[in-house]
């Protein structure tokens, strides 16, 4: 992914504030480490750091149409650039990059043009024929996409808080599938699917036509230029885009450019459950397998620089960054430059262990609908931003728009958990790859229960965190969070260590505003944790507090895991320094 950032009518258009514009675009060179580019008109600035993907010789940003009198700066992927060059035969193009075709649809269609592309993307786009602009986010938010308001009228757009938070007076997060125009003053929606209206569909179950889509989904983000990989946890949806990958490589544009042998990443505590699985999957697929170990204090280690990149306080999404940051560093040293990953099926099938509570099938289907709408704060964030540090793209078969739209249009009857028909969390999708004369995964992994990604690098790395933290933060602190962070106050001593590495980062008020906040449980959102009383008391959102689901639940009185072979972290000294996760139970020593 690259970044983008954008200053539009500005005060100021000196030789100072060119440099500043510079200045603060190097501030997303972790983003695009290929090359840099800055659009200067009037009192507007598009500056661009590339990630070279497709086209990497000749696709460098800002792009234009004919007469340059339409410049784009784009961070995303337009799969379907072929087609949509075939329908502008009247139109010259001077790249490769399968980003110019919007600078072309403008001329043709205006902001109409967006609902076209078959993408993920966000970008700013200035006419400089009528010195309009308008931005744009994809339909649920894959890429990130902040935008603020400076003091002196100027509209900033950047595809990081740290492009423009010390610059604007207010920021917040630009809206999926929404564009913003300087004609309307403001937002509109351009993503409007039926599922979006939370209306309960009835579409009765197809399991060829599900897995027709996910494939279709996979192959076309087969689109590169450069080496690529799939990242491999050993659960069911990372297996399956592996599965499909391995599938479809060696008839695909991709295997030209880079052969056919799939190369797969996995990262975790040694004999943490996904290494375990992954390494499975891929001698059972025939990939190159790259197992990466890190210990509790490497993942401790590396939190400030963490927090720093993903812009959040988010427990959760610390928690699972972190592992997805040091691994995402250890794929670039290998010259891999993008990896399919298993975002979103967890939203779209009710994967999270929580929705084995669901009481009917009615909220079985909002609570994914919340779930897939929110996405963009949460794992749309984290595998964006942690990989990105490192000059990494993720993309995510399960977010492919059309697949979205067949998976969310089934009678979600089909979805729910129904242990008495042997149906577990996302049986219908489980279902679909589940051929008998050529499978597609082991049995036992096609049927593996759902680990969430920071419950599967190893239990201990949680474990680990919470005692950190309360090192650092006593129970006196505790009792004046409120007073401190009287929005999203912090309620555990993880997520108040948390935030205070986050608010030195990001002081500003609008920062901490672009964080959700809210109770959760396993990952839940607020509404959901109303289906099961004892919810509300264990809070905790890692998979382990679906008490009665998970098979190494917390104990509902204690608090810790149970489990044959698992035990809580014991900490000795003051600071915890070593992990292994091979042993029983886990001792962590100075």
């Amino acid at each position: 992914m690259c970044g983008i950032l954008a200053v539009l009518g500005c005060s100021d258009d000196s030789q100072a504030k060119r440099v500043r514009v510079l200045e603060l675009s190097r501030r997303l060179k972790h983003r695009g480490p290929d090359w840099s580019g800055l659009f200067h008109h009037g009192d507007c600035y598009l500056a661009h750091q590339r990630l070279a993907i497709i086209d990497p010789a000749s696709g460098d940003q800002p792009l234009y149409n004919e007469d340059q009198s339409i410049c784009v700066t784009v961070n995303g992927e337009i799969y379907n650039h072929e087609q949509l060059r075939a329908q502008l035969s009247n139109h010259t193009f001077r790249t490769g990059s399968d980003c110019e075709v919007i600078a072309h649809l403008y001329e043709e269609h205006a902001e109409g043009f967006i609902d076209m592309l078959d993408g993920v993307f966000s970008f700013v786009l200035f006419d400089s024929r009528d010195h309009s602009f308008i931005a744009a986010r994809d339909a649920i938010g894959v890429t990130p996409l902040y935008i603020g308001w400076g003091l002196d009228g100027s509209v900033w757009i950047s595809s990081e808080l740290k492009g423009l938070n010390d610059d604007c007076e207010h920021f917040e997060f630009f809206p999926p599938g929404h564009f913003y125009s300087s004609k309307l003053g403001g937002f509109k929606r351009w993503y409007n699917p039926v599922w979006f209206s939370e209306s309960i569909p009835s579409t009765p179950y197809d399991p060829l036509i599900l897995r027709k889509a996910f494939e279709n989904a996979v192959i076309k983000r087969l689109m590169t230029d450069v080496p690529f990989g799939v990242l491999l946890s050993g659960g069911l949806d990372s297996s399956l885009v592996a599965s499909v990958t391995a599938r479809h490589l060696a008839g695909s544009k991709a295997a030209k450019q880079c052969g056919t042998q799939l190369h797969s990443f996995c990262v975790g505590l040694k004999g943490s459950p996904d290494l375990k699985a992954a390494k499975e999957v891929a001698e059972y697929l025939g990939t190159v397998h790259h197992e990466f170990h890190f210990s509790v204090q490497d993942g401790i280690d590396a939190i400030e620089d963490v927090i720093h990149h993903i812009e959040t306080y988010d427990v959760t999404t610390i928690r699972a960054s972190t592992p997805m940051f040091l691994m995402s560093r250890k794929i670039k040293a290998l010259g891999v430059k993008m990896v399919l990953s298993g975002e979103g099926s967890d939203e779209i099938f009710g994967g999270y262990l929580y929705f084995h509570k669901a009481p009917d099938k009615e909220e079985f289907h909002r609570e994914t609908c919340r779930k897939i709408k929110a996405l963009h704060l949460y794992d749309c964030l984290r595998a964006n931003k942690a990989s990105s540090a490192w000059g990494i793209e993720v993309r995510v078969p399960f977010l492919d728009k059309e697949f979205i739209n067949i998976a969310m249009s089934i009678d979600p009857e089909w979805k729910m958990i129904k242990p008495d028909l042997e149906r577990i969390e996302k049986w219908v999708f489980r279902k679909a790859f589940d051929d008998e004369e050529k499978p597609y995964l082991p049995k036992h992994i096609l049927y593996r229960q759902k680990e969430q990604f920071s419950d599967g690098v190893g239990y201990s790395w949680i474990d680990g965190l919470k005692s950190h933290a309360a090192l650092h933060v006593t129970d006196r602190m505790m009792l004046n969070a409120k007073h401190i962070y009287p929005h999203n106050t912090p309620t555990t001593k993880e997520a108040y260590y948390y935030r205070m590495i986050f608010e030195r980062f990001f002081p500003q008020n609008s920062a901490r505003l672009t964080v959700p906040g809210g109770p959760s449980v396993a990952c839940s959102t607020a509404k959901a944790i109303e289906w099961d009383a004892q919810w509300s008391k264990n809070l905790d959102p890692s998979g382990r507090a679906a008490l009665g689901v998970h098979v190494s639940a917390y104990d509902a009185h204690e608090g810790i895991a149970l489990s044959a072979g698992k035990g809580s972290a014991k900490i000795t000294g003051k600071m915890p320094r070593m992990a292994d996760m091979a042993t029983p139970e886990l001792i962590v020593k100075t």
